[in-house]
């Protein structure tokens, strides 16, 4: 699955208010130099990863100076080696200095995601088993997150509450139960939106079935438990899709795609990242 860059009427107001936070009154730095002319710079990987970003961090420099020219030297979702050049940039001097925090941040962080996600991905690279993101981002960012962990190899779940409809346990409490809590909703909702619903039992998971749920989540479940669920849920409806989630980690992860799931979905990718190190160099004015 394509990793689908967010079109400039979306990227450039998010854009905007990340320069107009760092910039705030004016740089006082750069201001002072008072720079003219253009020069160049390169940016260069100082540690092994996966990069992602690229584009978001054109568009920093493009809307500081319109002329501006951002060659990527990488693909995104590329694996990367130290040293490495990743971009060649030319522009007002001015631009370059301005940008070249916000730019570097965004692509950094979004590297970080794709980098551990791919470690992630490599797992289970042999098996049918799909790993997932989650809803738990950084808000402002989960747009460009999501982008990330698809560029790693993940498949984005539900990127809001409107994409789909997962009853959780709390749904379930407010609703008196799993199959009454199935049974309002469907009433509701449009008809492409798929029905996904949390189990932490076996009896949670045969309720589910009988409700009519297109995707079951196995929460927080035991490798036994996950399999026996499994068997339970391709016997009665094999067209039932199955999710596994809850602490889900690097050493655990194939052990859970071998219990026979579709889906493993994680937040980890994201909130368990770190950034990857990229600096700038201006190499020529």
């Amino acid at each position: 699955m394509k990793a689908i860059i967010p079109p400039k009427i979306i990227l450039d107001p998010m854009i905007q208010n990340w320069l107009l936070e760092d910039l705030g009154r004016g740089d006082r730095t750069t201001g002072g130099l008072n720079l003219q002319g253009t020069g160049k710079a390169v940016w260069i990987v100082k540690e092994a990863g996966v990069i992602a970003g690229l584009p978001m961090a054109a568009r920093v420099f493009q809307l500081l100076d319109e002329k501006l020219s951002f060659v990527p030297l990488a693909t995104e979702g590329d694996k990367c080696e130290p040293g490495q050049k990743i971009a060649q940039i030319e522009g007002l001097l001015e631009a370059l200095l301005m940008g070249e925090r916000v730019a570097l941040n965004i692509a950094m962080r979004l590297s970080g995601i794709a980098t551990l996600t791919r470690q992630y991905i490599e797992i289970i690279a042999d098996l049918p088993t799909q790993l997932v993101d989650t809803r738990k981002t950084t808000p402002g960012l989960r747009l460009l997150e999501k982008y990330a962990t698809q560029l790693g190899g993940a498949v984005n779940h539900r990127m809001g509450l409107d994409d789909a409809v997962m009853i959780k346990d709390n749904h379930i409490q407010a609703a008196g139960g799993i199959e009454t809590a199935i049974a309002k909703i469907r009433s509701s909702i449009p008809y492409p939106l798929t029905v996904e619903v949390e189990t932490t039992n076996l009896e949670e998971v045969k309720e589910a079935l009988s409700g009519g749920a297109d995707l079951i989540m196995l929460d927080n479940m035991t490798l036994e438990q996950m399999q026996q669920a499994v068997q339970v849920i391709r016997e009665r409806n094999n067209k039932t899709k199955i999710e596994a989630s809850g602490n889900i980690t690097l050493h655990n992860l194939r052990s859970v795609a071998l219990t026979g799931v579709d889906y493993i979905s994680t937040s980890a990718t994201i909130t368990r990242s770190t950034w990857l190190d990229l600096s700038m160099r201006i190499v020529e004015q």
